[in-house]
């Protein structure tokens, strides 16, 4: 059958290189179903009403204080170790447009534990709406996107396994959701140490959770307890936040 050929966009390569580097990670996958009724409360009376999203992240750093395995990383440089960083850092995977292409970005939230919801809210509306090439994160992602297949891989290796460099380009932990389209990620493509994901949130409160973790660096049992201290966050110190709102 005749098609037409389609070349790589500079956004299409930057998800093709985490794909592959993704592909290369014995990943783990659990998944459970918490109730956040309290935080649902709390925030259906908050003005403003803070996203979501700005709320799992705040809270899974939080729990990352408690659990120093949720803020490290297996790395291979100069030999195979686990690296152990002071605080987490967030790295949002956001859609959007552009050269005429829907695609996927990756915007960095330094330390979003201290932050506060505010904070956290306007980057990831910056991160929505601003221009692609405004933002720093996008636009080196783009750069590197421009050099050939075997340069891109390179750097990218030697940013994953180098520890004190790794969450300067990648962050501690992945964030992505497709909840608001009232659909869940339920095997994901992820070459971070740990990556979080949630699907729709019912009125009773109670949502569906995936965590998908690096098997080399930790194991289930750590993550299963992840759920807990998740769910304790955002019901505990998240809601006192957002009802102060």
């Amino acid at each position: 059958m005749k098609g037409r050929w389609i070349a790589l966009s500079r956004a299409r390569r930057i998800v093709a290189d985490h794909s592959y580097f993704a592909s290369r990670m014995p990943q783990g996958v659990l998944r459970q179903t918490i109730n956040i009724a309290p935080i649902v409360k709390a925030r259906a009376a908050a003005e403003p009403r803070p996203s979501w999203t700005s709320l799992f992240i705040k809270a899974f750093a939080l729990a990352a204080q408690e659990s120093p395995p949720l803020r490290q990383a297996y790395v291979t440089l100069p030999w195979p170790h686990i690296y152990e960083y002071p605080t987490s850092v967030a790295s949002l995977v956001v859609e959007r447009s552009f050269e005429g292409e829907d695609v996927i970005f990756i915007r960095r939230i330094k330390d979003p534990a201290s932050r506060s919801l505010a904070e956290i809210g306007e980057v990831i509306h910056e991160a929505k709406t601003a221009p692609v090439e405004s933002i720093a994160d996008f636009r080196k992602g783009l750069q590197l996107a421009r050099a050939p297949t075997v340069i891109r891989r390179l750097i990218w290796w030697f940013g994953l396994n180098i520890g004190r460099q790794r969450p300067n380009y990648f962050g501690t932990f992945g964030i992505s959701v497709l909840g608001g389209a009232g659909t869940l990620i339920t095997y994901p493509v992820s070459s971070w140490s740990v990556f979080i994901t949630y699907g729709p949130i019912a009125e009773d409160g109670s949502v569906e959770i995936v965590l998908a973790f690096d098997h080399r660096g930790m194991d289930g049992a750590v993550v299963a307890r992840a759920f807990k201290a998740l769910e304790a966050a955002l019901n505990g110190p998240i809601a006192e936040e957002v009802a102060g709102l």
